[in-house]
């Protein structure tokens, strides 16, 4: 699934390649791909003949913000990619594949195509007139982002001081922080040299606070390089992101630790495929 750093990669996409992008014509090929109310039709209706503005990200979640000819707002096109959702920019005619979901035309022929193999990923229009928490109701529940201010070791020392599971299943909960998946709890928890099988409620707060400079620390280096590309991710042009190739124990299970040797484990903890070295992760 796309996490922080990737949904990253597309939201800068959406906003460079989406300049001025006047939507004609809306495709639904697949009705589960729109959640608001009112489906397809809805969805469809409300969002052509508009312009698609600046994004944002908040959480994995991205939000285009939508605006008349006349420049005033006509609401939000919130999206979550889920596992294999993906963006493609289309300036030449070329037929859809068939995971093409929805397709979003502008009046000169060029087209935003969602394409989504699982067929997880989802769609929201949100009126002006409501809040996005409103209608989306999983971004009510997120948690600060990692690299707000209300992210720090404090909060983290009052948020888990009760928790019994382990750091590695409340970095997972987003709840706990917004936007980290596998990947990134596991290489921050190396980062921080924490085993991720520790009780969260006894991290120190010397350890909270290598936690909360890793996480911030990995992820920007993960955006640097556009994101991970393990199996489905792409950004908008086709490109995939490079973080895995510098990965330092995700997907390297019985490799050598890139800075003790020791071999890297691989474990389910909370139903999830952990990494960690035995020897730098105590």
């Amino acid at each position: 699934m796309p996490e922080l750093p990737e949904v990253e990669t597309v939201r800068k996409g959406l906003e460079k390649l989406l300049n001025d992008f006047y939507i004609v014509r809306i495709d639904v090929l697949k009705e589960r791909s729109i959640a608001s109310k009112g489906g397809s039709k809805a969805f469809i209706d409300n969002i052509k003949n508009s312009y698609l503005g600046s994004w944002e990200r908040r959480g994995k979640y991205l939000i285009g913000y939508l605006y008349t000819k006349k420049k005033k707002s006509k609401g939000f096109l919130v999206v979550h990619l889920r596992m294999t959702g993906q963006f493609k920019f289309i300036e030449k005619q070329i037929p859809p594949c068939k995971h093409t979901r929805v397709r979003f035309f502008e009046e000169k022929g060029k087209e935003l195509r969602f394409i989504d193999i699982r067929n997880f990923g989802q769609m929201w229009y949100v009126p002006h007139t409501k809040s996005i928490q409103e209608i989306v109701s999983g971004i009510k529940r997120l948690g600060p982002e990692p690299f707000s201010a209300e992210f720090n070791s404090h909060y983290l020392k009052q948020y888990l001081k009760k928790k019994t599971r382990s750091i590695k299943s409340a970095l997972l909960d987003q709840k706990t922080v917004a936007g980290v998946g596998n990947i990134y709890a596991d290489e921050t928890l190396f980062d921080a040299g924490i085993n991720p099988k520790t009780e969260s409620k006894n991290l120190k707060s010397s350890e909270l606070n290598k936690l909360c400079n890793s996480l911030i620390k990995i992820l920007n280096i993960s955006i640097g390089e556009g994101g991970t590309t393990f199996s489905d991710f792409r950004d908008l042009e086709g490109v995939n992101g490079n973080y895995g190739g510098k990965a330092w124990v995700y997907r390297r299970s019985g490799k050598s630790c890139r800075k003790c040797g020791e071999k890297i484990l691989r474990e389910k903890i909370c139903g999830r495929s952990t990494h960690w070295c035995p020897n730098c992760q105590k």
